[in-house]
């Protein structure tokens, strides 16, 4: 059995779902967008910030699964405003799309996560993300995501 690290953990899926969005509503060519969201992911993984897993081994997995699925929703639904706000010409599908891309390399962990699946690929997704992780509490954890978002939207509007 595979030893977890739950001190470890990655953005919040709601803002790696921020910059997916952005990037859809930047990125017109998918071919283009979809390898951006992916490393996106990434270096976003490697900006210090808090998600729901932070520290995780102190509460219940059904909390933590129940945060996390919040944590998903939010992420949607705050895509979808920021689409209606500031990038009403973007495609709601197409940024579904790039929004998941955004996101895959966390689907690909959750049954590592979730179901304790400890095989590949997921463990070896898990691993590699581990190597880009730079987690922090509250609330500088959260701030630190929310700076981010605030100042791609700001970027992405100016130029």
């Amino acid at each position: 059995m595979a030893f977890v690290d739950y001190n470890k953990d990655y953005m919040t899926s709601t803002g790696h779902a921020l910059v997916g969005t952005i990037i859809a509503a930047k990125v017109g060519n998918p071919g283009l967008a979809i390898p951006i969201a992916i490393a996106s992911h990434f270096l976003c993984d490697a900006l210090p910030h808090w998600d729901t897993g932070y520290a995780r081994e102190k509460v219940s997995k059904k909390r933590f699964v129940a945060e996390s699925v919040i944590d998903v929703i939010l992420g949607l639904v705050l895509s979808y405003v920021v689409i209606a706000l500031f990038f009403p010409a973007t495609s709601l599908l197409y940024a579904f799309l790039i929004i998941i891309m955004a996101q895959l390399p966390d689907w690909l962990t959750a049954p590592y996560l979730f179901l304790d699946y400890k095989v590949a690929p997921f463990t070896w997704v898990y691993k590699l993300q581990k190597k880009f992780d730079s987690s922090i509490g509250l609330p500088w954890g959260f701030v630190s995501q929310v700076v981010l978002v605030a100042a791609l939207i700001f970027l992405v509007k100016v130029f």
